[in-house]
């Protein structure tokens, strides 16, 4: 069995504390409180805005070993530049996050497409090529991307597909395309108000039992607000260790 982590994406949502952070403990303690529940999380915020490399350090000094950070790619790159001429806009995202790049606790950069970005298979092929060293995975939220000839193309550059779960975008297929794969769970299909229904969380852990099989998992649930996402992923996470 490949290992699995399960943690959210980000950690910063006031309506959390209570939840998970104790009253009474501020806001630059809350990585280190949200660490001692969840081994890994997505970094939503590196997608907005460059990240400070002093404060992406802290992040690394707050967090215990064995800590896996996955960080959201720049949207400049994916929604503006769209995967085109990536050369200097990635040189100067990896110089903003080279706390974490330098550490043991770097794991995948998550390229997350528009919806209105078509399949392009010589802007991804340039795209791959030009990539750093690393874990690299791609979300596409456009129906057109779901080809057998993208899968091959990903697996070709060890890089994996994400299963997404969303209901805006019912077509995002669950393919493996390398030994390893990402999970971002948006969105709750039967719970309340975008909360995962006990049935949804037994069916994805019977299918991240299946893929731990081949594939090392990691999974961010994104429905952040009412606490779902910290919830869901403690359910989940004891569902697989059942």
């Amino acid at each position: 069995m490949r290992p699995v982590r399960i943690g959210c994406s980000g950690w910063n949502y006031d309506d959390w504390r209570g939840r998970l952070y104790p009253e009474g403990v501020g806001k630059g303690r809350w990585l280190s409180r949200y660490s001692e529940v969840f081994d890994t999380v997505e970094v939503n915020s590196t997608f907005y805005r460059l990240a400070s490399p002093k404060a992406v350090a802290r992040w690394v000094e707050q967090t215990p070993p064995g800590f896996l950070f996955a960080l959201k790619a720049s949207r400049y790159l994916t929604h503006i530049r769209r995967l085109r001429d990536l050369g200097q806009g990635i040189e100067r995202y990896y110089r903003s996050i080279q706390p974490v790049v330098d550490s043991d606790k770097f794991g995948p950069i998550v390229w997350q497409l528009p919806a209105n970005f078509r399949r392009d298979d010589e802007v991804l092929a340039r795209a791959l090529a030009a990539l750093p060293a690393g874990r690299h995975c791609f979300e596409f939220r456009h129906e057109s991307w779901f080809k057998p000839q993208i899968y091959e193309l990903l697996s070709r550059h060890g890089a994996a597909l994400v299963i997404a779960d969303h209901p805006k975008w019912p077509f995002q297929a669950r393919k493996l395309t390398t030994d390893w794969t990402l999970l971002r769970l948006h969105h709750g299909h039967r719970g309340r108000r975008g909360n995962y229904s006990e049935r949804e969380l037994e069916e994805w852990a019977r299918r991240i039992a299946q893929w731990r099989r081949r594939a090392e998992v990691l999974v961010y649930f994104n429905n952040d607000w009412e606490g779902f996402a910290v919830d869901n992923a403690r359910s989940l996470g004891r569902r697989l260790a059942r």
